[in-house]
């Protein structure tokens, strides 16, 4: 039996936040932007999708205040401060979600681990941090979206378009893919490129990797050159 979470009051959050230093900045040269997964579904968390993050935040800390248990609205409520830069803040709730939730809970958190540490520059790190979330559940479709974009970003054009393959099969029709969540615009952009690219659909996809090659991430960059150059 896992432990009851603590409930996470608003007033607790702005100490966290203090004491993280605010808002962190996210990028490194070596960032490497993935995606983030929100774990519960309702109200908040199509807040959380559509960018309305104080609202949702309220809606996950009340989730949380009636029922301590549901570490998936402690994982997007962690989201909710990773998509607005306090990846500290992010980190420490996340970190929580693996210690105590559930399977599925733990999975959606190690993805999230997985993008902070590919934002800040760690991408093998961050590969442990997906490859470990796979194991949990190798049916889930969202570590294989994630770690399709990071060999991708790393130039690991193979394991990318297989990891990618195996997402698609096991999100067939797309509704785990729906439900993802982006901190940045290239985040969306790359993914796109990789889905239009394997559909055959190649106008789009080169429209996307020149999209991306104009973007703030060098990584990503380099990653849509390489694309467009026919690799």
């Amino acid at each position: 039996m896992r432990r009851s979470a603590t409930p996470i009051s608003g007033l607790a959050l702005v100490a966290l936040l203090a004491a993280c230093g605010g808002t962190e900045s996210r990028r490194s040269g070596d960032a490497v932007p993935l995606a983030v997964v929100i774990g519960s579904g309702g109200n908040p968390a199509d807040k959380l999708r559509a960018g309305e993050l104080s609202a949702a935040r309220a809606g996950f800390e009340a989730t949380l205040a009636a029922n301590p248990d549901r570490l998936s609205a402690l994982n997007d409520l962690a989201a909710s401060y990773l998509l607005e830069g306090h990846t500290e803040a992010a980190r420490r709730l996340l970190d929580d979600v693996v210690a105590r939730g559930d399977p599925r809970e733990q999975q959606g958190a190690l993805v999230n681990l997985g993008e902070l540490y590919a934002l800040d520059g760690y991408a093998e790190a961050a590969r442990a941090y997906l490859e470990t979330a796979r194991a949990i559940d190798r049916d889930r479709p969202e570590p294989w979206y994630a770690l399709a974009l990071l060999a991708d970003a790393r130039g690991d054009l193979a394991a990318g378009r297989t990891a990618l393959r195996e997402a698609l099969r096991l999100d067939d029709g797309g509704a785990a893919r729906s439900q993802l969540a982006f901190a940045f615009p290239e985040e969306r952009v790359h993914l796109e490129a990789l889905l239009a690219e394997q559909a055959g659909d190649l106008p789009t996809a080169q429209a996307r990797w020149r999209e991306l090659a104009d973007g703030g991430f060098a990584p990503l960059a380099a990653a849509a050159e390489r694309h467009l150059r026919g690799e």
